[in-house]
C-alpha cells in the first residue's frame, strides 16, 4: 500500500492520464514458478494431453453473504437476475453509471445468499467498495491474492485443461466424470477430500476447475500428478498461465471506467497501490478515451435488461450503438521477427517483445489503424506455440471487423513512458490480419455454446 489515494495521486499529476502512463506498477504477474518444463510445451499441454495450472494465488477471493448477497449481486452486475442459481458460476459484468466497463470476474453461488467472487482488483475493489459504502445487510471477507496476502490462501483452486482432464478426473476418484453442464458446480472426493468442481475452460480445451481448503491442497495436488501421469498431466507455470486467454479470447484487464466526477469518492478511497499502470502506443488526454463497453469485448452475453442495475439505461443506449467489437489480430510474421531482430545491431530497437506474453503495462492500449486512421485497441498480446502465431486481442470498429481484414497495430510508446519497464526505444508499425475471438476453434465451437 502507498497511503496515497489514486484521487490524491492525480490531483498533484494534473490528469488520470499521466498517473497510470507513468506508475511504477508492473503487468499483473501470477506468483507460481515462471516455467516447470519450458513454456512452449506447457502450452502444448492445454492442446495434447492437460494441464494443471494453479489458480490458488493471483486472483482475490470475495466472499459474501448475507440477507442482501443476492440482491447486491443482481444490482452491481449486468447479469440476468433469472440466472442467479445455487450450484451455478456466472462471469460476473460490471459498469459504472454510463454503461462504460468496470471489470469482470466468476461469481460462484454456494448457497442461498452465499456467494465467493474470484476476481481480478479492478473487480474486486469495486464490489467490495459499493458493499462498504452502501446499506447492505451482508457480511464480506475478502482473501486477498498472494502477492500482497499475508500467510496461505483461503481455498487451493487447480484446474485441469486439455482433451484428457475427462481421464484424470475419473482416475483421481475412482467414478464417472460428474454430468456438469457448462459452469455449473459440483462436488468430487480426491483422496480423502471434498473438493468443488466447476465445468470450465479457461484455456480454450474442455476442463475442470477444483477448489477445496488450502490444507488439502498438497494431497490434492499430489494425487492429481500422480494419477495423472499416464495422461500426460503437465503443470504450467506462470509463463505459461498468463498467455492461455490469448486463444480463448478473454481480456484480462482492460482499462477500468473509473474515472468519472460522480466516483470521486471511490478514487479517494481506492489506493493508488492498487490504481494499476497504462502502456501502449494509444495516447490520448482524456482518459474515457481508454473506456469500453461490454459490447466491445465480447461480453453481451452477460448483459440482461431483466432487472434493474447499476448503469442500466446507459447500458441500453450503448446496446443500440454497437460501434465496435472483439477480434483477434494475428501480427504479420515478418514485421513481427523485424521487431525482435531490431535488439540486435546498430540503432535504436523498437520496443522490447517479452515472450509469450508481451503486455508490459497492467492496462496495454495499442493503437490500432486502417488506411491511417485509427480503428481500434489492441489490448492484450502474446505468442501460442500451439499455432505459431503471435496474436493480440483487440476491439475495432464494426465495419473494419470482418475476418481477413488488413489492418496495422502500433507498437512502443511516442513519447516513451517515465514506466520502469519502458526502456528506450523507437514506435514502428506491424500488420496485422483480422481473425476471430475467440481464436482457438474449441473455444468458439465448444464450450462457449454450450
Amino acid at each position: 500500500m502507498t497511503s496515497q489515494s489514486l484521487q490524491s495521486a492525480i490531483d498533484e499529476q494534473g490528469s488520470a492520464v499521466e498517473v497510470l502512463r507513468n506508475a511504477k506498477s508492473r503487468p499483473f504477474t501470477f506468483p507460481v514458478t515462471p516455467e516447470f518444463t519450458n513454456w512452449r510445451s506447457e502450452q502444448a499441454s492445454w492442446r495434447d494431453s492437460c494441464a494443471l495450472l494453479d489458480q490458488s494465488h493471483h486472483m482475490a477471493d470475495l466472499f459474501v453473504s448475507g440477507p442482501d448477497a443476492t440482491r447486491f449481486f443482481t444490482w452491481i452486475g449486468t447479469n440476468s437476475a433469472a440466472g442467479y442459481q445455487v450450484g451455478r458460476a456466472k462471469q460476473l459484468v460490471a459498469v459504472n453509471h454510463d454503461g462504460y466497463l468496470i471489470g469482470d470476474g466468476i461469481l460462484f453461488h454456494l448457497g442461498e445468499n452465499s456467494f465467493d467472487l474470484v476476481a481480478l482488483p479492478m473487480l474486486s475493489d469495486w464490489v467490495e467498495y459499493n458493499i462498504s459504502s452502501g446499506d447492505w445487510e451482508v457480511s464480506l471477507e475478502r482473501d486477498d491474492h498472494s502477492l500482497i496476502r499475508q500467510g496461505d490462501p483461503k481455498l487451493f483452486r487447480y484446474e485441469l485443461q486439455g482433451p484428457n482432464a475427462l481421464a484424470i478426473i475419473e482416475k483421481v476418484t475412482g467414478k464417472p466424470a460428474p454430468e456438469l453442464r457448462f459452469f455449473h458446480m459440483g462436488e468430487v472426493e480426491i483422496g480423502v477430500s471434498r473438493v468443488g468442481a466447476l465445468r470450465h475452460g479457461m484455456a480454450g480445451q474442455p476442463g475442470f476447475e477444483l477448489w477445496g481448503p488450502w490444507a488439502d491442497s498438497a494431497a490434492v495436488h499430489a494425487k492429481l500428478l500422480a494419477d495423472g501421469e499416464e495422461f500426460g498431466i503437465t503443470q504450467v507455470g506462470a509463463k505459461g498461465y498468463s498467455s492461455a486467454n490469448l486463444g480463448s479470447g478473454w481480456v484480462p484487464s482492460p482499462p477500468p471506467a473509473i474515472f468519472q466526477p460522480e466516483l470521486k469518492e471511490y478514487r479517494e478511497w481506492l489506493d493508488l497501490s492498487k490504481a494499476g499502470s497504462l502502456g501502449g502506443s494509444l495516447y490520448s488526454d482524456d482518459i474515457t478515451d481508454y473506456y469500453v463497453t461490454p459490447y466491445d469485448l465480447g461480453l453481451g452475453r452477460s448483459v440482461s435488461f431483466d432487472h434493474d442495475f447499476l448503469g442500466k439505461e446507459a447500458l441500453q443506449r450503448h446496446s443500440e450503438d454497437q460501434r465496435r467489437t472483439k477480434v483477434t489480430l494475428v501480427w504479420n510474421n515478418d514485421d513481427v521477427t523485424g521487431v525482435l531482430g531490431s535488439i540486435l545491431g546498430d540503432g535504436v530497437p523498437a520496443k522490447y517483445i517479452e515472450l509469450p506474453k508481451s503486455r508490459y503495462a497492467l492496462y496495454q492500449a495499442d493503437r490500432v489503424l486502417k488506411d491511417g486512421q485509427t480503428v481500434g485497441m489492441s489490448l492484450d498480446v502474446g505468442y501460442l506455440a500451439n499455432e505459431q502465431a503471435f496474436l493480440s486481442l483487440a476491439t475495432i470498429d464494426v465495419a473494419h471487423a470482418r475476418t481477413g481484414t488488413e489492418v496495422v497495430v502500433v507498437w512502443g510508446e511516442e513519447p516513451n513512458s517515465r514506466k520502469c519497464q519502458v526502456e528506450r526505444h523507437r514506435q514502428v508499425e506491424v500488420r496485422a490480419t483480422v481473425a476471430p475471438a475467440p481464436f482457438t476453434e474449441y473455444a468458439r465451437t465448444g464450450y462457449r455454446t454450450s
